[in-house]
């Protein structure tokens, strides 16, 4: 399997990259995961009370920052909230940055998504096994048709006792788009409209999300493919960044603790690279448009 995993070099969010930079982007828009070992997210000395899973409202699965800064998952006083939600807010900021420098396209064109803190350990999580993020997926919301909309994610390790966070990183998404196309079900207008109208998803889902979700639950699913897929296992360490499109790289979170985590919604027409996207791929592949 090709590398997967793209590890650059510096500890400055802003960081320039020079000549590497055009690289380093070919890498993020074929589904490639870069990796800053030296980039660390630090926490002023106060802020280190945060990381409790205690923080965490346990009916909530992960504390969220939302773009109006209101904070969602937390149990703490007001104070604590709002010294937590800083500190979140001050992740949304550096992280949005480094993908400013980075892609310079897209900085008008990026929707804001939630910043997410998660301070539980992932080992131990009961979840069924098409919630199960331990088992290799691509990113696909059943509630939320994106039409292609790339899903880009920049995570880091927070861990103050330097615990890493493991990763199972599969092979490219054509690959797996080959593997998987041809066990779908045909899509279905009415079936679409009909969760639609029954509030099932939130708009009308189109054919590419029809087949994202059916890779994505087909990956999860085939216990042969996560067995003996191409993969490689990716602990990231402490005081580390990441960024990778979660629509097309496939992943697995194995282990770890104390992680915060920006979103951000590109256009797929926004991408450098118009041939690389999921979108592109399965029209490519399927013969047809699926917008």
């Amino acid at each position: 399997m090709e590398q997967q995993i793209i590890t650059i070099p510096g500890s400055d969010w802003q960081q320039d990259h020079g000549a590497a930079k055009a690289d380093y982007l070919s890498a993020l828009e074929a589904g490639k995961v870069l990796y800053f070992p030296q980039l660390a997210f630090t926490l002023a000395e106060d802020e280190r009370r945060f990381l409790t899973p205690d923080i965490r409202d346990p009916k909530s699965r992960n504390i969220s920052l939302n773009a109006d800064r209101s904070l969602k998952g937390a149990q703490a006083d007001a104070v604590t909230q709002a010294a937590l939600a800083a500190m979140i807010a001050r992740f949304r900021g550096q992280a949005t940055g480094l993908i400013n420098t980075l892609a310079p396209r897209y900085a008008k064109h990026v929707r804001l998504a939630p910043t997410s803190f998660r301070p539980s350990q992932v080992e131990g999580r009961a979840q069924s096994w098409r919630a199960d993020d331990r088992r290799l997926h691509v990113d696909a919301f059943p509630s939320r048709p994106n039409y292609g909309e790339r899903i880009l994610r920049v995570f880091a390790n927070i861990h103050p006792q330097g615990q890493p966070r493991v990763w199972r990183v599969g092979e490219p998404f054509e690959a797996i788009a080959e593997r998987f196309l041809p066990r779908t079900k045909a899509y279905s207008r009415w079936q679409a409209q009909l969760l639609r109208t029954l509030h099932v998803t939130k708009s009308l889902r189109s054919e590419y999300d029809h087949l994202m979700l059916q890779i994505h639950d087909g990956m999860k699913a085939d216990a042969d493919y996560q067995r003996d897929a191409p993969q490689v296992t990716m602990p990231f360490a402490a005081g580390s960044v990441w960024i990778c499109f979660s629509d097309q790289t496939a992943h697995a979170v194995m282990s770890g603790q104390f992680m915060i985590e920006q979103t951000l919604h590109l256009p797929a027409a926004q991408q450098y690279d118009q041939q690389s996207h999921p979108l592109a791929i399965l029209q490519r592949l399927t013969g047809r448009s699926l917008s």
